[in-house]
């Protein structure tokens, strides 16, 4: 018997055992390409269907091969033209009994997900204590919890972490689990209509037991796109598939994004991620002073906390640079050294404008310029103005007249007592602690980008 009837062989026995759609899928077309040293190539017609044959079948078809040429083969798999890369028979004769090779072991099914990036790593804090017990609950109960979840929050707030940990934890499990950004999605969409392998296309995305897709916020405005992922959404959905989704900002605010799907994304739970408040900030530079085997005072840590307050990325930088100006210049560690690393990345107080300081509130807290140097005195925008006379007074650094006179001509008397007010009701009050923090986020973000 010949390898391309040996082959023949085993279609036979995988067209019995496997389920219509799956075998016309990916193993109908395939075909023997040569045979050597006990190595049996076999041509696909695409990389998808060459992932999921060496993922799904590969010691099967190993397995089946050996016992119809009773023979030890090895076999892989590659992209392969058909009509140029078929064999002759008389290439594919099958080689003597004593030719022992061990089959290859199949690829990871997870080969985008990065390990270092778990639950064990996460630094949980006040701003995404929710959306972290989510994470959890989906991965010890994939599709059983919250289904789909939807994580929203900033860029560098830790959402690509959480869906490397929620992946990492069910691919230890056993489960099929895919990772991808929405434009990798929007990518293979177009790859596969060009090339002509929907079918693959949709049986990659629609056989997973757990999906993420990142930065959903970018498939916004592309028809196809959304009309892709709404049928996959339905098929995962539809067969108890976990599905996990993150994006800059909530379903609501996804303006040019379908109806359909921004519904379907509040089917499940919605969890956003704020900016992290000075603790977690520092408990975040403890764990990766740790991780860098560096012994560094709480002191200096507790300087670039307070120093970079826009996000979790952009914080673990600041130490990256900091250690590294340490070792460059062949100096301690010391709150002038931070300093120095820091001085170009790290707007100073003095140079935030009062504007600037408007503006982050009037975003964060949903009120408008005018109605914060207005004379409304309602609840609501009494103290929202007060939150902007401390922030003005903490990162502006003028003066209490001059913060009067930004706010309406109001008397520094007033000033002065709402400043004392909040700085006391901030660490018994939680939202107001994260409203600050999210409006200092805010105007830093802006410094940095403008510098």
């Amino acid at each position: 018997m010949n390898a391309e009837q040996a082959w023949q062989s085993v279609l036979a026995q995988l067209q019995m055992d496997m389920p219509r759609a799956s075998y016309d899928t990916w193993v109908r077309d395939t075909r023997p390409v040569s045979y050597d040293n006990g190595l049996i190539t076999i041509g696909v017609r695409n990389a998808y269907a060459r992932d999921w044959l060496e993922s799904r079948l590969a010691t099967t078809v190993n397995r089946l091969l050996i016992d119809v040429l009773n023979s030890n083969v090895a076999v892989k798999f590659i992209v392969s033209q058909a009509d140029e890369n078929h064999a002759s028979s008389s290439d594919l004769e099958v080689a003597p009994a004593s030719i022992q090779i061990t089959p290859p072991e199949p690829k990871p099914r997870h080969v985008t997900l990065n390990p270092r990036y778990t639950f064990d790593t996460y630094v949980v804090g006040s701003g995404n204590r929710l959306a972290h017990a989510a994470c959890q609950a989906v991965a010890e109960k994939p599709a059983r919890a919250y289904n789909p979840l939807f994580l929203y929050g900033g860029v560098g707030l830790g959402k690509t972490h959480l869906l490397h940990a929620i992946g990492n934890a069910c691919h230890a499990s056993g489960l099929n689990v895919l990772y991808v950004s929405s434009e990798e999605f929007t990518n293979d969409m177009i790859t596969a209509i060009r090339t002509h392998t929907t079918q693959a296309f949709r049986e990659k995305y629609r056989s997973a037991d757990v999906l993420l897709i990142d930065d959903i916020q970018f498939i916004a405005g592309k028809e196809s796109t959304q009309e892709e992922f709404f049928h996959t959404f339905n098929t995962l959905h539809g067969q108890d598939k976990q599905i996990i989704v993150s994006s800059d900002r909530p379903p609501k605010s996804l303006v040019t994004l379908e109806e359909r799907l921004r519904s379907r994304f509040e089917w499940g739970l919605t969890a956003d991620i704020q900016a992290p408040d000075v603790e977690t900030r520092l408990a975040i530079l403890r764990s990766k002073a740790e991780r860098t085997g560096r012994q560094i005072s709480d002191e200096i840590l507790q300087n670039i906390a307070e120093k970079v307050q826009s996000n979790i990325r952009e914080l673990e930088g600041a130490l990256n640079r900091v250690i590294a100006y340490a070792d460059l210049s062949g100096t301690s560690l010391t709150p002038n050294l931070v300093e120095m690393a820091l001085v170009d990345i790290t707007p100073s107080r003095g140079d935030i404008k009062p504007e600037s300081v408007l503006d982050a509130v009037t975003k964060v807290l949903d009120v408008t310029t005018q109605t914060l140097i207005g004379r409304d005195r309602t609840k609501d925008v009494a103290r929202s103005r007060q939150i902007a006379m401390y922030i003005l007074r903490e990162e502006a650094k003028i003066s209490f007249p001059q913060i009067g006179e930004v706010l309406g001509g109001r008397d520094h008397s007033t000033v002065m007592s709402a400043y004392e007010k909040i700085k006391e009701q901030i660490p018994t009050d939680r939202k107001l602690e994260q409203d600050i923090v999210s409006i200092k986020q805010q105007i830093y973000n802006q410094a940095v980008s403008v510098a």
